[in-house]
């Protein structure tokens, strides 16, 4: 089933450390950032969701691995966008 699973989207994968990961400094990071998305919007999510993947480097196991690769991707997608690349 993993493979059909759909990539998770950005707040989904903060949500996801937020509840699953097993480390509490990365699940109060998780819900740190979370509020303050809900207070900056999308001009602090970026910034929110590289802070969140620093802190889960040393997480692991199949959950895991999707938050990380929706996180990465996320910001290698907003790099693109930002004009002052």
């Amino acid at each position: 089933m993993g493979s059909l699973e759909r990539p998770l989207g950005v707040i989904e994968a903060i949500l996801a450390v937020r509840d699953q990961c097993p480390r509490a400094v990365a699940r109060e990071h998780a819900a740190a950032a979370l509020e303050r998305v809900k207070g900056g919007g999308a001009e602090v999510l970026r910034e929110q969701a590289g802070l969140v993947l620093a802190t889960i480097a040393g997480w692991r196991g199949d959950r895991a691995l999707a938050v990380q690769q929706a996180l990465q991707a996320f910001l290698l997608q907003t790099a693109r966008r930002d004009p002052g690349s």
